[in-house]
């Protein structure tokens, strides 16, 4: 009886195993969100370029700008680094995101770490590219609008507020420099 008993067990513990590395549903869901991320393929890669920031003073401040993109989880989320830097080589920005997909709300969202903040943002593509927006105060936005075209990804933030004409606060012009295989590629081996 002992032996039938350790061995009910190990099979209950051999499924609940099973179960927590894929629970019902997981293949479906991961399906749906792939499918999704293909919307959005045209940002993987390898990027440089020229970034400017209009900062609060009012003056401008130019830097080359970096990011690298590239599909994580089986191709279910795209992960994004950008970092920028100033002309002496001296990295001066730094940021990290996630874009997803939700199957249940058929929403993207881009989730973004930097300078010590993040945020949870509604990501949309769109036929050339993706737009996302950021609250700025308790009336305004910025609005960031990316096209991707010819290996080249532009983007801009317009800060709108109110009823008044946006003001461009960030554009970006990269140059796609080729393929990456982060963060896919140089997981830890098991052995």
């Amino acid at each position: 009886m002992r032996m039938l008993e350790t061995l009910t067990c190990a099979l209950l513990f051999a499924a609940g195993t099973a179960m927590a590395q894929s629970p019902p549903g997981a293949a479906d869901l991961m399906s749906a969100q792939r499918e999704a991320m293909k919307a959005l393929a045209a940002m993987n890669g390898a990027w440089r370029g020229e970034a400017t920031t209009l900062l609060p003073g009012g003056e401008r401040r130019t830097i080359t700008q970096t990011e690298r993109i590239g599909p994580f989880l089986g191709g279910t989320v795209k992960v994004i680094e950008g970092r920028g830097y100033d002309a002496g080589g001296q990295a001066v920005f730094n940021a990290f995101g996630v874009v997803s997909f939700d199957p249940a709300t058929q929403a993207y969202s881009l989730r973004s770490y930097s300078h010590g903040r993040k945020g949870d943002f509604p990501l949309k593509p769109t036929a050339t590219g993706y737009t996302w927006d950021v609250p700025a105060g308790p009336t305004a936005i910025i609005r960031y609008t990316a096209t991707i075209k010819d290996n080249r990804l532009h983007e801009v933030g317009d800060r709108i507020a109110g009823g008044a004409e946006p003001v461009r606060v960030f554009e970006m012009q990269l140059d796609r420099i080729g393929d990456t295989d982060w963060p896919e590629q140089g997981a830890i081996a098991p052995r």
